[in-house]
């Protein structure tokens, strides 16, 4: 009796003994210890986020399933490793001169041949997969899984496609408000009562699908694409790749890589995710070593206003886009030290670029542009450009163009994550520079490929021809949740205002849009925008010379940039520099407010010369109107703005 009774025992203390040695704990923490990141291995793979001690994530389970390997379940360490990163990147241009790149980061090897990758930055964290196995693999399914502490509020970009990325901003009181199943673009943002700001991205996407979130199990989870099994040309114009069926399955890949990186950016000051660069820091390093021919600037652009050109006596409008009316908007480049001339969609067959239409003369556009210290983007679309990528990326470069603007991807599976980058490279081979349009959101292949000088994936000033969403709530949610992604290609600079009562869309025709002139000036120094649009007429921008003194010197690029102040969806007040000058913006939402410029992040004690654009009194409705007056600033300089509802404030400070 007694021996029957011990074999269960034996079995019972044998079974709690091997729990105890297979349960593993690891632990990884920012350099200034501001975040931390704890990690479980026994079953399955999960780790936990906490801020400043206050867990911002709770246990969340993450693996990869590859046919017979799943990669995080049933995980059986074989070694670690630590390392301390305190290094610095020098972007060749964007918000700053110089990045500090400082970061703890645990790798975790497991014996199936599969690694974990750990960072802890202060500024947020993320984690990659990496295998080493010895023949290509399908990746059958990721598990993401972000357990958020508590139940936080959300900005949730909501699209129940995998197509579109120029979406509006949901907000939601907590999580739990979320539908089931809803399902959103990243980034997404989660704010905690006591004010943390979680945002959840991605990184360093390549030949893999985005990563979208999704409301599953009544947690947020990653979301992807399947891979694609049949297509067609449809959609817009009968020109877009669309997909019909699709596989079981996520990739076909290499079995020796690493996948993209999956991004928790956590702060207790939301006005840092203005200047959070997080997604670049984590991306490839430059495939690109001279660098020379790559030069970011604003650009005049026809097709926002339909190319009408009220009072002038070239014939205008959409139906009148020809070498003649192009040279007037080169005219209008030089003589504003705009760098580049945008020419969109028209001039060539949208099937084949290499047939130009005869009534617009690239190649003399491109001759009389250069020779007005002026160069040309030419619109395509993605279908047809890579029909014949190297053959058209040849002919583009033998028109004098400098830069494509490459439209109408529509989608971010596999497949089409791999365009990007071959395109990039690509036209990186010709000198060639992009604008992404039609495109997913950025994860830092600008750094890889600086040639890329802005995306898309917003909603943009287009959408002021058709609806009321491009707004100043969506401008004061697009700082703060889409910003971090990376540049934004938004287009501002309408000189026709509107408030919100009195905004109507138009199209066809002169667009107007939603908030207040020096709202509009605002977003050239809020936004990150390498490659800037200005969006309106010519002739509309010749009534205002105040307002195009200030366009034509704002620069694009810049060397440092502070984030002053600010609340998501609120508004934003941020100073970038450029060449010993700094440029100010201001922006608030719907609601009139009063912000305070602190000049304490002037370098030094001597006093700067300061030309001002502020609403005007009655701003609040005619928001075309506004007021300009110099004066002179100092590091102790205090002074108050009153922006209108929808408004907004810009200021050149000089030696």
């Amino acid at each position: 009796m007694r021996t029957r009774l011990m074999l269960p025992v034996l079995l019972l203390l044998a079974a709690q003994a091997w729990s105890q040695t297979a349960l593993q704990k690891f632990a990884v923490q920012s350099p200034l210890k501001k975040l931390k990141i704890d990690i479980t291995v026994q079953d399955s793979v999960t780790y936990a986020v906490a801020l400043n001690g206050k867990p911002v994530l709770l246990p969340s389970a993450i693996s990869m399933h590859f046919g017979n390997i799943r990669a995080g379940r049933n995980a059986v360490v074989k070694q670690t490793h630590k390392h301390n990163v305190r290094s610095e990147i020098t972007p060749p241009f964007g918000q700053f001169s110089r990045l500090k790149n400082n970061y703890n980061e645990l790798e975790i090897d497991f014996e199936q041949h599969y690694s974990i990758i750990f960072r802890a930055y202060d500024e947020g964290i993320a984690y990659r997969f990496s295998t080493d196995f010895n023949e290509p693999v399908k990746v059958v399914s990721e598990q993401a899984i972000f357990r958020l502490a508590g139940d936080p509020e959300a900005v949730f970009p909501e699209s129940d496609v995998y197509t579109s990325w120029e979406v509006p901003y949901v907000k939601y009181k907590n999580v739990s408000a979320i539908a089931e199943g809803k399902k959103a673009i990243s980034p997404a943002l989660f704010g905690q009562p006591d004010g943390v700001k979680i945002v959840v991205a991605e990184s360093d996407l390549l030949d893999y699908p985005g990563m979208y979130l999704q409301k599953s199990g009544g947690t947020i989870r990653g979301n992807w694409a399947p891979y694609p099994a049949k297509t067609e040309l449809g959609s817009w114009g009968n020109f877009v790749s669309v997909v019909k069926e699709r596989k079981d399955y996520l990739a076909e890949t290499p079995g020796k890589r690493a996948y993209p990186w999956r991004v928790v950016i956590a702060t207790a000051q939301e006005k840092d995710l203005l200047v959070n660069q997080l997604i670049y820091k984590l991306a490839t390093p430059p495939a690109i070593q001279d660098l020379s021919w790559i030069k970011p600037g604003k650009a005049a652009w026809e097709w926002w206003h339909d190319a009408m050109l009220p009072g002038s006596e070239t014939p205008s409008g959409m139906q009148n886009r020809n070498t003649a009316l192009y040279k007037k908007y080169i005219d209008f480049a030089a003589q504003n030290k705009l760098e580049y001339l945008m020419i969109d969609a028209g001039w060539s067959n949208v099937y084949d670029l290499k047939k130009v239409k005869p009534e617009t003369d690239v190649f003399e556009l491109a001759r009389y542009a250069k020779g007005r210290n002026v160069d040309l983007f030419l619109w395509c679309v993605a279908t047809t450009l890579l029909n014949d990528l190297e053959g058209n990326l040849d002919f583009i470069r033998s028109t004098g163009a400098v830069g494509i603007k490459v439209d109408f991807f529509d989608r971010d599976d596999q497949l089409a994550i791999q365009w990007f980058e071959k395109i990039a490279q690509a036209a990186a081979d010709r000198h060639l520079m992009i604008d992404f349009h039609g495109c997913s959101k950025p994860t830092g292949l600008e750094r890889k490929y600086p040639n890329i000088v802005n995306y898309e994936a917003v909603r943009g000033a287009e959408c002021s021809k058709w609806d009321l969403t491009a707004n100043p709530d969506q401008h004061l949610l697009t700082s703060f949740v889409r910003m971090p992604a990376g540049p934004l290609d938004y287009t501002p600079g309408s000189m026709r205002n509107a408030t919100k009562e009195t905004f109507k869309p138009v199209d066809p025709g002169l667009p107007s849009t939603q908030g207040t002139r020096c709202h509009e000036l605002a977003m050239f120094v809020i936004f990150n925008q390498p490659l800037a649009m200005l969006c309106d007429s010519p002739m509309e921008y010749a009534k205002y010379p105040d307002v195009m003194q200030f366009l034509s010197a704002v620069p694009t690029a810049f060397e440092d940039t502070k984030a002053l102040d600010g609340k998501v969806g609120q508004y934003a007040v941020m100073a970038k520099k450029k060449a010993g000058s700094w440029y100010i913006g201001a922006m608030t939402n719907w609601d009139a407010r009063t912000v305070e410029l602190d000049f304490s992040f002037l370098p030094d004690a001597k006093t700067y010369h300061m030309t001002l654009y502020t609403d005007a009194a009655d701003a609040g409705t005619d928001a075309s109107h506004y007021t300009v007056k110099t004066m002179q600033v100092t590091r102790k300089t205090r002074l108050k703005l009153r922006l209108a509802k929808g408004g907004g404030a810009v200021a050149m400070v000089r030696p």
